[in-house]
């Protein structure tokens, strides 16, 4: 299934996407969000009922984060092969992952303004795919870690570079401005994706390629991730894990090329879908 969350008409709902349309599983089923069907263990509810006719087109409404309230947004950095010698530091590869939290404000939905603040023009892009929890879990192994994983979105993962040193070991600052990421457009559910092939990502800006990579070259696997993860934290359904950006993000760039109103920057990977958004000043 790919499921959404959306505003129509003035009402915020959740549905399946199906034939250009949105069954509207909000009016059919009990619970009042994607997340709460999570929580519930009420996916196959979801799938029986997205068998009727869409309720509205997916052109006429405006989609959000997939997952409202998650409990977690945890992201990893540096975790594609030759992103660390992109620091150009003389730092050795790091042994464990590296990893920050995002609140959910920070992130909007597909088709909807990456929104520059004002106390910086150091906006900058990151392509990324995300993991959505489905199955709680405390010290999983690798062997049953995907096991967990409900399905896959999307991330933006757009960063205030200057704000990120702002002290010695802390980026959360630079990660967190209001509506400078995104996530969607879809959830796609676990079945539809063949997570032991290669996943490929590739991002652009005004069409230019910037990113363009799989996960064949990721240095930690999502199973290491959520094997590694959960050693120390229990993961719940409705957390999200995002997983890392390749090479090729603005800040690397001599000079750097920072996002200004007007450009556009899509995220796509082949089944998960392409997630698209302009960039604005904040007013």
């Amino acid at each position: 299934m790919k499921l959404v969350t959306f505003t129509a008409n003035g009402r915020t709902s959740y549905g399946a996407v199906v034939n250009g349309g949105v069954i509207d599983l909000g009016r059919r089923l009990k619970q009042a969000s994607l997340t709460d069907v999570l929580r519930a263990g009420a996916l196959g509810e979801a799938e029986k009922a997205a068998s009727a006719q869409a309720d509205i087109a997916l052109k006429d409404v405006v989609l959000q984060p997939p997952l409202p309230a998650p409990e977690k947004i945890l992201c990893i950095g540096v975790n594609y092969a030759n992103r660390n010698a992109e620091y150009k530091d003389g730092s050795e590869q790091a042994k464990y992952p590296s990893m920050f939290f995002r609140n959910p404000g920070s992130f909007t939905g597909h088709d909807q303004p990456l929104i520059r603040p004002p106390e910086s023009t150091q906006l900058d892009y990151e392509g990324e795919i995300a993991l959505i929890i489905g199955r709680a879990g405390r010290r999983i192994t690798k062997e049953r870690a995907m096991d967990h994983v409900a399905g896959y979105t999307l991330c933006n993962e757009g960063t205030i570079r200057d704000w990120t040193r702002h002290s010695k070991f802390n980026v959360t600052q630079g990660k967190n401005f209001d509506a400078t990421g995104s996530l969607g457009p879809y959830f796609v559910t676990a079945d539809e994706i063949d997570a032991d092939k290669p996943l490929h990502l590739t991002t652009t800006v005004n069409g230019e390629l910037r990113q363009d990579d799989t996960t064949a070259n990721l240095i930690f696997t999502f199973a290491d991730l959520i094997a590694y993860v959960t050693t120390f934290m229990t993961f719940r359904p409705g957390d999200i894990l995002v997983t890392g950006t390749p090479v090729g993000a603005g800040a690397r760039f001599d000079p750097p090329r920072w996002l200004k109103p007007g450009d556009v920057v899509e995220i796509s990977v082949p089944g998960i879908g392409m997630l698209r958004n302009g960039i604005a000043d904040e007013s």
